[in-house]
Protein backbone atom coordinates (compact mmCIF):
# COMPACT_ATOMS: atom_id res chain seq x y z
CA UNK A 1 0.00 0.00 0.00
CA UNK A 2 1.30 3.42 -0.92
CA UNK A 3 -0.19 6.53 0.67
CA UNK A 4 1.02 9.80 -0.85
CA UNK A 5 1.15 13.04 1.11
CA UNK A 6 1.29 16.51 -0.37
CA UNK A 7 2.31 19.43 1.85
CA UNK A 8 0.70 22.69 0.78
CA UNK A 9 0.88 25.87 2.85
CA UNK A 10 1.64 23.85 5.98
CA UNK A 11 -1.40 21.57 5.63
CA UNK A 12 -1.56 17.88 4.77
CA UNK A 13 -3.66 16.70 1.84
CA UNK A 14 -4.13 12.99 1.26
CA UNK A 15 -3.77 11.97 -2.37
CA UNK A 16 -5.16 8.90 -4.11
CA UNK A 17 -4.54 5.47 -2.64
CA UNK A 18 -3.12 2.31 -4.16
CA UNK A 19 -5.33 -0.56 -2.95
CA UNK A 20 -4.30 -3.37 -0.64
CA UNK A 21 -3.66 -6.68 -2.36
CA UNK A 22 -5.56 -9.76 -1.15
CA UNK A 23 -5.16 -13.46 -1.84
CA UNK A 24 -8.51 -15.22 -2.21
CA UNK A 25 -8.98 -18.51 -0.36
CA UNK A 26 -12.15 -20.59 -0.73
CA UNK A 27 -13.23 -22.31 2.51
CA UNK A 28 -16.60 -23.81 1.48
CA UNK A 29 -18.78 -24.04 -1.63
CA UNK A 30 -22.01 -25.66 -0.37
CA UNK A 31 -23.55 -23.04 1.94
CA UNK A 32 -26.72 -22.47 -0.07
CA UNK A 33 -28.51 -19.35 1.13
CA UNK A 34 -25.49 -18.12 3.10
CA UNK A 35 -26.53 -15.07 5.12
CA UNK A 36 -24.15 -14.38 8.01
CA UNK A 37 -20.54 -14.86 9.03
CA UNK A 38 -19.24 -14.33 12.59
CA UNK A 39 -15.63 -14.54 13.79
CA UNK A 40 -14.90 -16.05 17.23
CA UNK A 41 -12.35 -18.36 18.87
CA UNK A 42 -14.55 -21.36 19.69
CA UNK A 43 -11.91 -23.79 20.99
CA UNK A 44 -9.61 -21.51 23.04
CA UNK A 45 -6.56 -22.05 20.85
CA UNK A 46 -6.00 -18.35 20.17
CA UNK A 47 -7.06 -18.63 16.53
CA UNK A 48 -10.27 -16.99 15.27
CA UNK A 49 -12.76 -19.46 13.84
CA UNK A 50 -15.71 -18.79 11.53
CA UNK A 51 -19.39 -19.35 12.34
CA UNK A 52 -21.79 -19.35 9.39
CA UNK A 53 -25.54 -19.28 8.80
CA UNK A 54 -26.95 -20.72 5.58
CA UNK A 55 -30.72 -20.41 5.33
CA UNK A 56 -31.09 -23.64 3.34
CA UNK A 57 -29.32 -25.56 6.10
CA UNK A 58 -30.70 -26.46 9.54
CA UNK A 59 -27.19 -27.10 10.92
CA UNK A 60 -25.34 -24.27 12.65
CA UNK A 61 -21.74 -24.92 11.68
CA UNK A 62 -18.32 -23.45 12.26
CA UNK A 63 -14.99 -23.80 10.52
CA UNK A 64 -11.93 -24.46 12.65
CA UNK A 65 -8.84 -22.35 12.02
CA UNK A 66 -6.38 -23.14 10.41
CA UNK A 67 -7.53 -26.40 8.78
CA UNK A 68 -11.04 -24.99 8.22
CA UNK A 69 -12.49 -28.36 9.15
CA UNK A 70 -16.27 -28.17 9.43
CA UNK A 71 -17.70 -28.58 12.94
CA UNK A 72 -21.26 -28.69 14.28
CA UNK A 73 -22.59 -26.31 16.89
CA UNK A 74 -26.21 -27.46 16.72
CA UNK A 75 -28.63 -29.29 14.43
CA UNK A 76 -32.28 -28.92 13.47
CA UNK A 77 -32.41 -25.12 13.76
CA UNK A 78 -34.82 -23.97 11.08
CA UNK A 79 -34.83 -20.55 9.45
CA UNK A 80 -31.88 -19.11 11.36
CA UNK A 81 -31.55 -15.34 11.03
CA UNK A 82 -28.57 -14.27 13.20
CA UNK A 83 -25.94 -15.35 15.70
CA UNK A 84 -23.82 -13.47 18.23
CA UNK A 85 -20.87 -14.88 20.18
CA UNK A 86 -19.31 -13.70 23.45
CA UNK A 87 -17.65 -15.33 26.47
CA UNK A 88 -20.03 -14.50 29.30
CA UNK A 89 -18.90 -17.05 31.92
CA UNK A 90 -15.18 -16.26 31.73
CA UNK A 91 -13.94 -19.69 30.66
CA UNK A 92 -12.28 -18.36 27.51
CA UNK A 93 -14.82 -19.88 25.09
CA UNK A 94 -17.78 -17.78 23.96
CA UNK A 95 -21.42 -18.61 24.41
CA UNK A 96 -23.33 -18.44 21.12
CA UNK A 97 -26.84 -17.01 20.89
CA UNK A 98 -28.85 -17.86 17.78
CA UNK A 99 -32.17 -16.47 16.49
CA UNK A 100 -34.16 -19.06 14.56
CA UNK A 101 -37.65 -19.83 13.28
CA UNK A 102 -37.59 -16.45 11.51
CA UNK A 103 -40.07 -15.10 8.98
CA UNK A 104 -40.71 -11.59 7.68
CA UNK A 105 -44.33 -11.65 8.83
CA UNK A 106 -44.87 -11.74 12.62
CA UNK A 107 -47.75 -14.20 12.36
CA UNK A 108 -45.45 -16.76 10.71
CA UNK A 109 -42.38 -16.07 12.89
CA UNK A 110 -41.79 -17.76 16.25
CA UNK A 111 -38.57 -15.79 16.66
CA UNK A 112 -36.87 -18.23 19.03
CA UNK A 113 -33.70 -17.13 20.83
CA UNK A 114 -31.46 -19.95 22.05
CA UNK A 115 -28.11 -19.95 23.82
CA UNK A 116 -25.47 -22.57 23.05
CA UNK A 117 -22.76 -23.63 25.51
CA UNK A 118 -19.87 -25.97 24.88
CA UNK A 119 -19.31 -29.27 26.64
CA UNK A 120 -15.99 -30.89 27.52
CA UNK A 121 -14.95 -30.86 23.87
CA UNK A 122 -16.03 -27.70 21.99
CA UNK A 123 -15.49 -29.56 18.73
CA UNK A 124 -18.54 -31.70 19.54
CA UNK A 125 -22.13 -30.33 19.24
CA UNK A 126 -22.98 -27.82 21.97
CA UNK A 127 -25.80 -27.82 24.54
CA UNK A 128 -28.71 -25.60 23.58
CA UNK A 129 -31.39 -23.90 25.70
CA UNK A 130 -34.21 -21.59 24.63
CA UNK A 131 -34.21 -18.20 26.38
CA UNK A 132 -37.06 -16.27 24.72
CA UNK A 133 -39.39 -15.88 21.76
CA UNK A 134 -39.92 -12.60 19.91
CA UNK A 135 -41.45 -12.68 16.41
CA UNK A 136 -39.12 -11.54 13.58
CA UNK A 137 -35.97 -11.52 15.79
CA UNK A 138 -33.36 -10.69 13.19
CA UNK A 139 -30.28 -8.79 14.41
CA UNK A 140 -28.24 -9.87 17.46
CA UNK A 141 -25.31 -7.87 18.81
CA UNK A 142 -23.36 -7.55 22.05
CA UNK A 143 -23.05 -4.01 23.46
CA UNK A 144 -21.81 -2.26 26.60
CA UNK A 145 -24.96 -0.12 26.84
CA UNK A 146 -24.45 0.69 30.54
CA UNK A 147 -20.79 1.73 30.24
CA UNK A 148 -19.67 -0.66 32.97
CA UNK A 149 -17.61 -3.04 30.82
CA UNK A 150 -20.30 -5.75 30.95
CA UNK A 151 -21.94 -6.29 27.57
CA UNK A 152 -25.58 -7.24 27.14
CA UNK A 153 -27.23 -9.00 24.23
CA UNK A 154 -29.21 -6.70 21.92
CA UNK A 155 -32.04 -8.18 19.84
CA UNK A 156 -33.51 -5.99 17.10
CA UNK A 157 -36.59 -7.61 15.51
CA UNK A 158 -37.43 -6.68 11.96
CA UNK A 159 -40.92 -5.45 12.92
CA UNK A 160 -43.24 -5.24 15.89
CA UNK A 161 -45.66 -8.06 16.86
CA UNK A 162 -48.00 -6.78 14.16
CA UNK A 163 -46.72 -5.63 10.79
CA UNK A 164 -47.97 -2.07 11.34
CA UNK A 165 -46.64 -1.78 14.92
CA UNK A 166 -43.67 0.17 16.14
CA UNK A 167 -40.56 -1.96 16.55
CA UNK A 168 -38.99 -2.25 20.00
CA UNK A 169 -35.39 -3.31 20.56
CA UNK A 170 -34.80 -5.52 23.59
CA UNK A 171 -31.77 -6.51 25.65
CA UNK A 172 -30.74 -9.44 27.83
CA UNK A 173 -28.19 -9.56 30.63
CA UNK A 174 -26.19 -12.77 30.18
CA UNK A 175 -26.86 -15.60 32.56
CA UNK A 176 -30.18 -14.10 33.62
CA UNK A 177 -31.57 -13.86 30.07
CA UNK A 178 -34.59 -11.83 31.15
CA UNK A 179 -36.04 -9.58 28.45
CA UNK A 180 -35.78 -5.82 28.98
CA UNK A 181 -37.49 -3.61 26.42
CA UNK A 182 -35.85 -0.33 25.46
CA UNK A 183 -38.69 2.25 25.73
CA UNK A 184 -37.84 4.03 22.49
CA UNK A 185 -39.45 2.04 19.66
CA UNK A 186 -38.64 2.63 16.01
CA UNK A 187 -41.21 3.64 13.44
CA UNK A 188 -41.55 0.78 10.99
CA UNK A 189 -39.05 -1.96 10.22
CA UNK A 190 -35.51 -2.06 11.63
CA UNK A 191 -33.35 -3.32 8.78
CA UNK A 192 -29.90 -3.08 10.37
CA UNK A 193 -28.13 -2.06 13.57
CA UNK A 194 -24.59 -1.02 14.43
CA UNK A 195 -23.00 -0.74 17.88
CA UNK A 196 -20.71 2.22 18.66
CA UNK A 197 -20.00 4.73 21.42
CA UNK A 198 -21.73 7.53 19.53
CA UNK A 199 -21.28 10.34 22.05
CA UNK A 200 -17.93 9.20 23.53
CA UNK A 201 -19.36 8.89 27.05
CA UNK A 202 -17.92 5.43 27.70
CA UNK A 203 -21.18 3.57 26.99
CA UNK A 204 -21.99 2.02 23.63
CA UNK A 205 -25.07 3.09 21.69
CA UNK A 206 -27.25 1.53 18.98
CA UNK A 207 -27.46 2.92 15.46
CA UNK A 208 -30.56 1.70 13.60
CA UNK A 209 -31.25 1.74 9.87
CA UNK A 210 -34.70 1.47 8.32
CA UNK A 211 -37.23 3.01 6.00
CA UNK A 212 -37.55 6.10 8.22
CA UNK A 213 -33.82 6.80 8.22
CA UNK A 214 -30.87 6.33 10.56
CA UNK A 215 -31.32 6.88 14.29
CA UNK A 216 -29.23 6.53 17.45
CA UNK A 217 -30.62 4.98 20.64
CA UNK A 218 -28.75 6.03 23.79
CA UNK A 219 -28.98 5.57 27.55
CA UNK A 220 -28.04 8.56 29.68
CA UNK A 221 -25.98 8.43 32.87
CA UNK A 222 -29.21 8.69 34.88
CA UNK A 223 -30.78 5.77 33.06
CA UNK A 224 -33.05 7.56 30.57
CA UNK A 225 -33.31 6.23 27.02
CA UNK A 226 -33.55 8.45 23.94
CA UNK A 227 -33.95 7.91 20.22
CA UNK A 228 -32.61 10.64 17.91
CA UNK A 229 -32.72 10.96 14.14
CA UNK A 230 -29.32 11.39 12.53
CA UNK A 231 -30.47 11.49 8.89
CA UNK A 232 -33.88 10.74 7.32
CA UNK A 233 -32.36 8.76 4.44
CA UNK A 234 -33.90 5.25 4.18
CA UNK A 235 -31.27 2.55 4.60
CA UNK A 236 -30.99 -1.23 4.79
CA UNK A 237 -27.86 -1.15 6.95
CA UNK A 238 -25.41 1.28 8.50
CA UNK A 239 -21.83 1.39 9.78
CA UNK A 240 -19.59 4.08 11.25
CA UNK A 241 -15.92 4.84 10.66
CA UNK A 242 -13.16 7.39 11.03
CA UNK A 243 -10.91 9.23 8.62
CA UNK A 244 -7.85 9.61 10.80
CA UNK A 245 -7.67 8.88 14.51
CA UNK A 246 -10.65 9.43 16.80
CA UNK A 247 -8.82 12.25 18.58
CA UNK A 248 -8.16 14.40 15.51
CA UNK A 249 -9.97 12.67 12.65
CA UNK A 250 -13.39 12.97 11.04
CA UNK A 251 -16.23 10.57 11.84
CA UNK A 252 -18.42 9.33 9.02
CA UNK A 253 -21.41 7.09 8.53
CA UNK A 254 -21.95 4.82 5.57
CA UNK A 255 -25.33 3.39 4.64
CA UNK A 256 -26.53 0.78 2.18
CA UNK A 257 -29.78 0.97 0.23
CA UNK A 258 -30.16 1.04 -3.55
CA UNK A 259 -27.08 3.26 -3.34
CA UNK A 260 -24.12 3.59 -0.98
CA UNK A 261 -24.04 6.82 0.99
CA UNK A 262 -21.42 8.51 3.13
CA UNK A 263 -22.47 11.11 5.71
CA UNK A 264 -20.15 13.66 7.32
CA UNK A 265 -20.92 16.57 9.61
CA UNK A 266 -20.29 20.10 8.40
CA UNK A 267 -18.97 22.88 10.64
CA UNK A 268 -22.50 23.49 11.91
CA UNK A 269 -22.96 19.87 12.95
CA UNK A 270 -25.38 19.01 10.14
CA UNK A 271 -24.88 15.67 8.43
CA UNK A 272 -24.16 16.05 4.72
CA UNK A 273 -24.95 13.19 2.35
CA UNK A 274 -22.64 11.97 -0.41
CA UNK A 275 -23.37 9.16 -2.87
CA UNK A 276 -20.31 6.99 -3.61
CA UNK A 277 -22.15 4.22 -5.51
CA UNK A 278 -25.11 5.07 -7.73
CA UNK A 279 -26.79 1.71 -8.23
CA UNK A 280 -26.76 -1.23 -5.86
CA UNK A 281 -28.54 -4.42 -6.88
CA UNK A 282 -29.45 -6.32 -3.71
CA UNK A 283 -26.78 -5.04 -1.37
CA UNK A 284 -25.82 -7.52 1.32
CA UNK A 285 -23.07 -6.11 3.53
CA UNK A 286 -21.64 -2.79 4.63
CA UNK A 287 -18.81 -2.40 7.15
CA UNK A 288 -15.74 -0.30 7.85
CA UNK A 289 -12.17 -1.24 8.75
CA UNK A 290 -8.65 0.11 8.38
CA UNK A 291 -7.35 -2.41 5.86
CA UNK A 292 -4.13 -0.63 4.92
CA UNK A 293 -2.89 0.52 8.32
CA UNK A 294 -2.95 4.24 7.50
CA UNK A 295 -5.21 5.17 10.42
CA UNK A 296 -8.33 5.75 8.30
CA UNK A 297 -11.17 3.32 7.71
CA UNK A 298 -12.13 1.92 4.35
CA UNK A 299 -15.68 0.89 3.40
CA UNK A 300 -16.31 -2.74 2.46
CA UNK A 301 -19.55 -3.48 0.61
CA UNK A 302 -20.95 -6.81 -0.55
CA UNK A 303 -23.53 -7.31 -3.30
CA UNK A 304 -25.86 -10.22 -4.07
CA UNK A 305 -27.51 -8.99 -7.27
CA UNK A 306 -26.48 -9.08 -10.91
CA UNK A 307 -23.21 -7.24 -10.19
CA UNK A 308 -22.41 -9.65 -7.36
CA UNK A 309 -19.13 -9.33 -5.53
CA UNK A 310 -17.28 -7.26 -2.95
CA UNK A 311 -15.84 -3.76 -3.34
CA UNK A 312 -13.54 -1.73 -1.12
CA UNK A 313 -13.84 2.06 -1.12
CA UNK A 314 -10.79 4.12 -0.16
CA UNK A 315 -11.11 7.75 0.91
CA UNK A 316 -9.20 10.40 -1.00
CA UNK A 317 -8.84 13.02 1.69
CA UNK A 318 -12.22 14.15 2.98
CA UNK A 319 -14.06 14.51 -0.32
CA UNK A 320 -14.02 11.55 -2.70
CA UNK A 321 -13.81 7.79 -2.60
CA UNK A 322 -12.15 5.38 -5.02
CA UNK A 323 -13.64 1.92 -5.60
CA UNK A 324 -11.46 -1.16 -5.98
CA UNK A 325 -13.03 -4.59 -6.58
CA UNK A 326 -12.09 -7.22 -4.03
CA UNK A 327 -14.17 -9.91 -5.76
CA UNK A 328 -15.86 -9.33 -9.12
CA UNK A 329 -18.62 -11.85 -9.73
CA UNK A 330 -17.20 -14.67 -7.62
CA UNK A 331 -19.51 -14.34 -4.64
CA UNK A 332 -23.06 -13.12 -4.02
CA UNK A 333 -21.89 -11.50 -0.79
CA UNK A 334 -24.66 -11.49 1.82
CA UNK A 335 -22.42 -10.71 4.79
CA UNK A 336 -18.77 -9.97 5.54
CA UNK A 337 -16.56 -9.68 8.61
CA UNK A 338 -13.04 -8.45 9.30
CA UNK A 339 -10.44 -10.22 11.47
CA UNK A 340 -6.77 -11.22 11.37
CA UNK A 341 -7.22 -14.92 10.65
CA UNK A 342 -3.56 -15.89 10.36
CA UNK A 343 -1.99 -13.66 13.06
CA UNK A 344 0.20 -11.76 10.62
CA UNK A 345 -0.83 -8.31 11.84
CA UNK A 346 -3.11 -7.59 8.88
CA UNK A 347 -6.94 -7.46 8.97
CA UNK A 348 -8.48 -9.95 6.56
CA UNK A 349 -11.96 -9.99 5.04
CA UNK A 350 -14.31 -12.99 5.21
CA UNK A 351 -17.54 -13.10 3.17
CA UNK A 352 -20.36 -15.59 2.70
CA UNK A 353 -22.41 -15.93 -0.47
CA UNK A 354 -26.14 -16.49 -0.81
CA UNK A 355 -26.87 -17.74 -4.34
CA UNK A 356 -23.17 -18.51 -4.83
CA UNK A 357 -23.24 -20.69 -1.66
CA UNK A 358 -19.57 -20.07 -0.88
CA UNK A 359 -17.42 -18.88 2.01
CA UNK A 360 -14.26 -16.96 1.13
CA UNK A 361 -11.31 -15.61 3.06
CA UNK A 362 -9.52 -12.65 1.46
CA UNK A 363 -6.01 -12.76 2.92
CA UNK A 364 -4.61 -9.24 3.36
CA UNK A 365 -1.13 -8.84 1.86
CA UNK A 366 -0.80 -5.12 2.65
CA UNK A 367 1.13 -3.34 5.40
CA UNK A 368 0.85 -4.52 9.00
CA UNK A 369 -1.15 -2.29 11.33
Amino acid sequence: MVWLLLLIAGSVIHAATVPVEFTERVIATDLVGGSQVVIADLNKDGKPDIITIARNNTDLIWFENPSWKRRLLAVDLRRMSNVAARDVDGDGIPEVVVAHEFADQPAQSLGILSVLQHGDDPREPWKIAEIDRIPTSRRLRWADLFGNGSKVLVDAPLTGPKADDKTSIVLYKPGVWMRETIPQPSEGAVRGIYITDWDADGAEDILTAGYTGIHVIRRSKIGEWSRTEIVPTPAADVAAGWLGSKSVGTRFLTALSTQIFVFRQDNKGKWQQQTIEDTVLDGGAILTADLNGDGSDEIIAGYRGQSRGVNVYYANGNKTWTKYPLDSGGIAAADCAVADLNANGRPDVVCIGSDSANLKWYDNKGPKK
